[in-house]
């Protein structure tokens, strides 16, 4: 237990009490005690960041998120910046082309990700209380009673707040208290991991092949380890079976043509993957994000990179709701569902259907196969499509009706007058961007900027980058009724 910990008794409150201490967690709680809300989290496991992982990949989406936080640099240092894929041995992708400030992908442990959310929480003043498990939780009208336990010495403890986040992984304590389903089923089993060095490196730095009855990942970490993940259908067995290299190593040379003399590992891991979503993301003042909301096939390395941008997309609507900036706050906290549930189940198709062209073993299904990648590789926007949505950097979220076309669209990281959208937006709040020649004038609670360029249309951007309202010249009325409806003031 670190220094940060705190004891919880029936006086002990707080604006929102955070489930869960992984990525999805840490962002959640950082973001809103970074607003000036009081935030604890609880944990289940011991304090310590493991240095043993299973997601390893950051999408250039999270990537923009993080540059909004000032976070993206040092994480970018530490990793190994990939900017084309190898895809079955047929086509390449090329990641150069997403419309990015981070046009790839950074291969780095989520232990990292992890160690950099966690400092900044606790500069913030998040308060943790680890080896703590939930146990009930109660809703009225003013906010949420838990009951938990503290595993230490068995003590029942209670913690009070106007809001629960869920963000406690696939076996989510907080759905179960909700008593919510988790519809879904294993899409893949047996799945072999190790972190191993090479010695021989592959041609391309990230490979994703498969032959006869095995497929494998190769991924560098940049520190001289490379991640190895394989399957092989003749080797279906219990997570708890043991792996041991000579394991990966046919794996590899059945899926890749040769093993890459692979060898040192550092970890070995087996588990299997499920394809399952919570039907709903809220009930009353209690939220799920990530694992506990969807989980997905390990195909894009998605389930990190979705976790965390809807503790991105959750985080500002809370502060807003809790800081009484918002027209309307309970529509504002519905949109946290009515965006995010769509995006989990988009990304259950895509990663199913990539592990499912992996996993192809009759010859239809490897026609199929040959067909999807013959596709990727001769036309070219349907490559783009593929890899703004896997990158992340393609979803958006539903407009209303008679909106301009920008709106619920990711606002690239603009040229402003001075600086950039990004570093604009490391405040938090929305940021209003106007033509040169207007007035650098905005309500409270919302940056003004001005275009570098002689645009003569305005921005409204969401604190989590995106657009909320636009237009393509003056329209007084329409920014006022904007500004009124998303934060409460015009």
């Amino acid at each position: 237990m670190n220094d940060s910990t705190h004891a919880l008794d029936a006086a002990s409150t707080a604006d929102v009490l955070v489930v869960g201490s992984g990525p999805t967690g840490l962002l959640l709680a950082g973001d809103l005690a970074a607003a000036g809300l009081s935030v604890t989290v609880v944990e289940r496991r011991p304090h310590g960041i493991s240095n043993l992982t299973r997601a390893f990949g950051v999408h250039a989406r999270t990537l923009e998120m993080l540059d909004t936080r000032g976070l993206a640099e040092e994480l970018i240092k530490g990793g190994t910046a990939v900017d084309h894929m190898d895809m079955f041995g047929r086509t390449t992708l090329d990641l150069t082309r997403l419309r990015s400030r981070f046009p790839f992908l950074l291969v780095t442990p989520q232990y990292e990700m992890e160690r950099i959310l966690e400092r900044r929480a606790l500069a913030e003043g998040v308060q943790f209380r680890y080896a703590t498990e939930l146990l009930t939780l109660h809703q009225d009208g003013d906010g949420v009673t838990a009951t938990l336990r503290d595993a230490e010495d068995g003590r029942h403890l209670t913690a009070r707040a106007r809001y629960l986040v869920g963000a406690d992984g696939s076996r989510s304590g907080v759905r179960e208290a909700l008593g919510l389903p988790f519809p879904g089923a294993a899409v893949i089993r047996s799945i072999v991991l190790a972190d191993v060095r090479l010695e021989r490196e592959p041609d391309t730095m990230l490979t994703v092949t498969g032959s006869g009855d095995s497929f494998a990942v190769v991924a560098p970490f940049g520190d001289g380890y490379f991640r190895v993940m394989g399957w092989n259908r003749k080797r279906q067995v219990p997570d708890t079976e043991p792996v041991d290299l000579e394991e990966i190593r046919a794996i590899a040379r059945e899926a890749l043509g040769a093993d890459h003399g692979l060898h040192d590992p550092r970890w070995l891991s087996r588990f299997h993957s499920d394809e399952r979503q919570a039907p709903s993301y809220r009930v009353g003042r209690v939220f799920l994000a990530g694992d506990a909301a969807h989980v997905h096939s390990p195909a894009g390395g998605q389930g990190m990179n979705t976790g965390l941008q809807d503790a991105a997309n959750l985080s500002w609507k809370l502060a807003a709701v809790l800081r009484g900036r918002v027209g309307d706050p309970e529509a504002l906290l519905d949109s946290y569902q009515a965006e995010r549930h769509p995006v989990g189940a988009s990304v259950l198709r895509s990663s199913g259907a990539l592990v499912r062209l992996a996993m192809a073993h009759n010859p239809l299904q490897r026609t199929v196969r040959s067909l999807a990648v013959s596709i990727l590789k001769t036309v070219r926007p349907a490559a783009d499509k593929a890899l703004a949505m896997i990158s992340g950097v393609g979803i958006a979220y539903r407009a209303e009706r008679g909106a301009h076309p920008l709106a619920g669209k990711r606002a690239p990281d603009l040229e402003l007058a001075r600086g950039r959208l990004y570093e604009a937006l490391r405040q938090g709040r929305f940021v209003l961007v106007t033509p040169e020649n207007a007035p650098l004038v905005a309500p409270g609670g919302v940056v003004g900027a001005h275009w570098r360029s002689g645009r003569a249309g305005s921005l409204l951007v969401r604190p989590d980058g995106y657009v909320a309202w636009a237009s393509d010249g003056p329209d007084p009325a329409g920014l006022h009724t904007a500004l009124q409806r998303w934060t409460g003031h015009a």
